[in-house]
């Protein structure tokens, strides 16, 4: 069977407590008040992207919604707004999941990058059809920096999978 070249070693199975943690902790870390900057990134986004990628059956759409809802009723945005980006980048992210794993952690950041353009994009026409104010041409680089934060997001997020499954004196990892 020809394997990708992303896969060379098999990984242990995700745990689910886990995939919770990380969901929560980058909403939390999206939470912090650091004023209105519109080139920040939104690091639940790509956490969601990541498990959409890697765990499509666990993290899917409504876990997207759900969580969308949450940031919606966080920021005092309209009601939905971060909701349906969340929905449709989730939505893309699954549908690219069978693919992304076979190119290298660069190669899969351009890819990936197309999608939070979308999702940041989504989100701004909402905001400006109930007339909402043009954040600046700053709201591009957030979609960049999320995308440059893919690789770091991949390494971090995938270490306890990677880790050896019968640990003994023998075996250095």
């Amino acid at each position: 069977m020809i394997m990708p070249r992303a896969a060379e070693r098999l990984l242990l199975p995700a745990n689910p407590w886990f995939i919770a943690f990380t969901l929560v902790a980058a909403l939390m870390i999206d939470m912090v008040p650091v004023g209105r900057v519109a080139a920040m990134p939104d690091v639940l986004a790509v956490v969601l992207v990541f498990w959409g990628v890697h765990q499509p059956r666990r993290v899917g759409v409504l876990w997207a919604f759900v969580f969308g809802l949450l940031v919606d009723v966080h920021d005092g945005a309209l009601l939905g707004q971060h909701a349906l980006a969340y929905s449709g980048l989730s939505f893309c992210a699954i549908m690219l999941h069978r693919r992304l794993p076979w190119f290298s952690l660069r190669a899969q950041s351009v890819q990936v990058l197309p999608l939070f353009f979308a999702a940041h994009a989504l989100a701004l026409v909402v905001r400006m059809i109930v007339g909402g104010m043009w954040p600046g041409w700053t709201v591009l680089l957030a979609p960049v920096i999320e995308s440059a934060l893919w690789p770091l997001a991949s390494v971090v997020l995938l270490a306890p999978q990677r880790r050896a499954p019968d640990r003994d004196a023998h075996r250095p990892l």
